[in-house]
């Protein structure tokens, strides 16, 4: 009958249809939702239990199935006594802590901060230069320092990453870009025989970090999961001295009025004031020296300027966190700068950071300021393709690996031997 009335008029409506296939028993039209058919969702009929004081319900507890006319057991909650995440119920209402009337902007791996680095650099209290301090620069330009057949092997690398280690015929980026920084790190780490502090290093994954700070009368926090850490017995030596230190009293913060520093920032006031490495103490690697972010789309997809900001925010904030554990939490001008490295890639380019946390007091625009060297998206290749590209019989970007940049591994390298060469 449907199929009748869909040939002879094509002009008929669909409630015309829908009249049409309500007289004819099991009718069904597959095009249209259900809303124009009329059809609600199932009510749901549950009756509300009533509990009548002095009188007891009879249940089938006792005989451990059901029973018809019997009422429904009712069972206290089971407690496994562990924490199980895959059957975790939050805490009563009434049992939560008491909220803070003074709120708490917190910057965590999925915050994409609106004005980027400059964000950042008012957030942290530091001023930001461009380019990699020479002397780091100079660690990758010795001949001692460099692998044997270093360009042929960093090219064997990333074929291996974006060729050899998949047979999908498109490799997405969430696969190749941590087998390409795995790679990278597994040829830094060759140079041991000939510099064996390297071997005083160990890599940490999926750790959790905590720094609490206080900036122009406002509570922040950095917490969460951020990366990749390559942690070391000693600290990294200081790259900036006393005088230039100095030098930062007499610099203005770049300002970005009138929008507000605690833009895309998460607000809650339900918080604990926690600076914590992420590491218990007597960890034999207590000091952080480069965090690896790969932005490969497992997370939000972030812009160039938010992925810098990124890389600034969780540097500050392990270099803060390791300086409360060292020096406590009171605002001061430390001693001994505290330095940690960042290297964010998205399997192409390159960006590198290296924040110096010169002082803790954070509060006020004066006095002593932070120090950031930046250097970002350096491209290590222009492209990889797995087959050619031929439009019109013609081909217009040939297979294989091209456009490779032997400065940004050099730049990689540098950071990777900073404290060790």
């Amino acid at each position: 009958m449907n199929l009748l009335v869909l040939k002879a008029g094509k002009c008929c409506s669909v409630f015309h249809i829908l009249h049409v296939s309500r007289h004819r028993v099991g009718g069904r039209l597959f095009s249209v939702s259900c809303c124009l058919h009329l059809k609600a969702p199932p009510r749901n009929n549950r009756k509300a239990t009533v509990d009548i004081p002095g009188l007891e319900r009879v249940t089938y507890a006792e005989r451990l199935h059901f029973v018809p006319g019997l009422a429904k057991a009712t069972f206290p909650q089971w407690s496994r006594g562990w924490r199980d995440p895959h059957r975790y119920s939050g805490p009563e209402y009434e049992g939560l802590p008491p909220r803070a009337e003074k709120p708490c902007f917190v910057f965590n791996q999925r915050t994409s901060a609106l004005e980027g680095t400059r964000q950042a650099a008012w957030l942290t209290k530091s001023i930001v230069r461009q380019g990699l301090p020479p002397q780091v620069l100079a660690l990758a330009e010795d001949a001692a320092n460099q692998i044997e057949d270093q360009d042929e092997r960093v090219q064997h690398a990333i074929q291996h990453a974006r060729f050899w280690d998949s047979t999908e015929r498109k490799p997405p980026r969430e696969r190749f870009c941590p087998v390409l920084l795995r790679n990278l790190l597994h040829l830094c780490g060759t140079l041991q025989v000939r510099l064996p502090t390297l071997g005083r290093r160990m890599l940490a994954e999926k750790y959790s970090l905590a720094a609490c700070w206080t900036r122009g009368g406002d509570l922040f926090q950095v917490r969460g999961q951020n990366g990749l850490l390559l942690n070391s017995m000693s600290a990294v030596p200081v790259v900036a001295g006393k005088e230039e230190l100095l030098s930062t009293e007499g610099e203005e913060l770049e300002t970005f009025y009138p929008i507000a520093p605690t833009i895309d920032l998460q607000v809650t006031h339900a918080y604990k004031q926690k600076n914590d490495t992420g590491f218990q103490d007597g960890y034999p690697y207590p000091h952080a020296h480069t965090l690896y972010i790969l932005e490969c789309g497992e997370g939000p997809k972030l812009k160039e300027e938010q992925v810098h900001a990124k890389m600034i925010m969780f540097a500050f904030g392990n270099a803060l966190a390791h300086a409360h554990a060292l020096y406590g939490t009171q605002p001061q001008v430390l001693e001994r700068p505290v330095t940690v490295q960042s290297v964010a890639t998205n399997g192409r380019t390159f960006s590198f950071v290296m924040f110096q946390l010169n002082t803790t007091d954070l509060d006020s625009d004066t006095g002593v300021k932070n120090l950031v060297w930046m250097d970002a998206d350096q491209p290590l290749y222009e492209y990889a393709k797995i087959r050619p590209v031929v439009k019109k019989k013609v081909i217009q970007v040939t297979a294989g690996l091209a456009g490779y940049q032997p400065d940004t591994f050099k730049k990689f390298l540098a950071l990777y031997l900073h404290g060790a060469a």
